[in-house]
């Protein structure tokens, strides 16, 4: 964890220490009522900031703080495990305004703000509302990657204190296109890291390929700006003026050249396997140090994917068909592949991997799951493998057979 969020969780700690002196009101003048304002931050370096960042500015004569609910420890005990098992907690905390902005100008990330257009009613429901969501108590959640981060939590506080109804209306712009999933949403943040977005395309199923509600976009921080910039409460707009406190250039990192890419590298390897697989052919024998090193890293992956599924409490990693193909079993490949008897074994768990890959691509259009195009190559690459096992295997037995036919005659 980098000194800055060191810094923050400390700020955040002391903010939520204190009395809440930034919502109080005098008890006998007419209260002052705050102004509350979206800051969204543009995207970053770091694979959780690809999306961007939102949070809450509450401003008065006295007191001027950010509230943003994406606090959290890296380096606390077993953060990654956690996380991965959907057992990641986040945390709410508030921080000096200027403490916030000059982090990020810093980082080089844009900062937009958007005064919201709120009735004083709804303001002081608001920021009792958030007073009371820093609480030592309350101030901690169990964090969903699309249905319960940063944004969400704010869009979600707007919605029940509003006074009128908070009316959405969809956003027309490619970034979702005509019927926007989860998935298709990461990916035109993600196009210019498309090894982040393999790694997602594997790890999450189905869940996060249906149609997605207006509200459920606004998952992305950076699309929620957009979304809040045409929102309404009864007949008034939510968003009074929006203007940028902290311009940057992009920040983010290079995109991939398309050579390093998933699909290229991945293609590499399929002609690579090709090639091998010929020769093996050729020579009627199979390259068991390929085969080693080929399944051993599907295996790998397999476990990954068969943890997500069967263990992870992340709503959006089951169902996931791509367990059919990379699982465990794949390691009985490197395990069994040296070891005579351990041969004949692997001819009948082929067939059923074969098998497996088989069901796998009638399924997949049938539970409605998307999949990166650059597992094509790695199936195909599955698919040579096997069937080149298989055929050799078999020409083995059928060779020695006749050899054993004509050493009786």
């Amino acid at each position: 964890m980098n000194v800055f969020k060191k810094i923050i969780s400390l700020v955040a700690a002391v903010c939520i220490a204190l009395p809440p002196c930034a919502f109080a009101q005098d008890s006998v003048a007419t209260p002052e009522v705050p102004v509350v304002c979206l800051l969204t931050c543009a995207p970053g370096q770091q694979i959780y900031e690809l999306e961007g960042h939102s949070a809450l500015r509450i401003k008065s004569s006295t007191s001027d703080i950010v509230v943003n609910w994406g606090l959290f420890d890296f380096e606390a005990p077993n953060f990654v495990y956690r996380f991965v098992k959907g057992e990641c907690d986040y945390m709410a905390g508030a921080v000096p305004t200027d403490i916030f902005l000059h982090h990020y100008a810093a980082n080089g990330r844009t900062v937009t703000e958007q005064t919201l257009n709120l009735t004083p009613s709804e303001t002081f429901r608001l920021t009792n509302a958030i007073q009371t969501n820093l609480l030592p108590e309350n101030r901690t959640y169990r964090y969903n990657y699309v249905k319960d981060n940063c944004a969400t939590r704010i869009l979600d506080l707007l919605e029940s204190c509003a006074d009128d109804s908070l009316t959405l209306q969809p956003v027309h712009a490619p970034i979702v296109g005509e019927n926007p999933t989860f998935r298709s949403v990461m990916r035109h943040y993600h196009s210019s890291y498309p090894w982040y977005q393999f790694g997602i395309d594997l790890a999450l199923g189905s869940g996060i390929d249906y149609p997605v509600t207006t509200a459920e976009t606004a998952f992305a921080p950076v699309l929620m700006m957009p979304l809040l910039e045409k929102a309404s409460i009864g007949n008034r707009p939510l968003v009074s003026g929006t203007r940028t406190l902290s311009e940057s250039p992009d920040a983010t990192l290079p995109p991939t050249p398309w050579y390093l890419t998933p699909w290229a590298v991945f293609s590499l390897l399929f002609v690579v396997a090709a090639f091998i697989t010929w020769v093996d052919l050729l020579r009627r024998k199979v390259s068991r140090w390929f085969d080693t090193v080929l399944y051993s890293a599907f295996g790998i992956a397999g476990c990954i994917i068969a943890f997500l599924v069967f263990i992870s409490s992340h709503e959006a990693t089951s169902p996931n068909l791509l367990v059919l193909w990379l699982n465990p079993l794949c390691l009985l490949v490197p395990l069994c592949i040296w070891v005579r008897k351990g041969r004949r074994f692997l001819i009948s768990y082929q067939i059923l991997n074969f098998a497996a890959i088989c069901l796998m691509i009638i399924l997949l259009p049938v539970m409605n799951q998307t999949v990166n195009l650059a597992i094509i190559p790695l199936v195909a690459t599955d698919m040579i493998r096997l069937l080149s096992y298989i055929y050799i295997t078999r020409c083995e037995r059928k060779r020695k057979n006749l050899y054993r036919i004509r050493f009786s005659e």
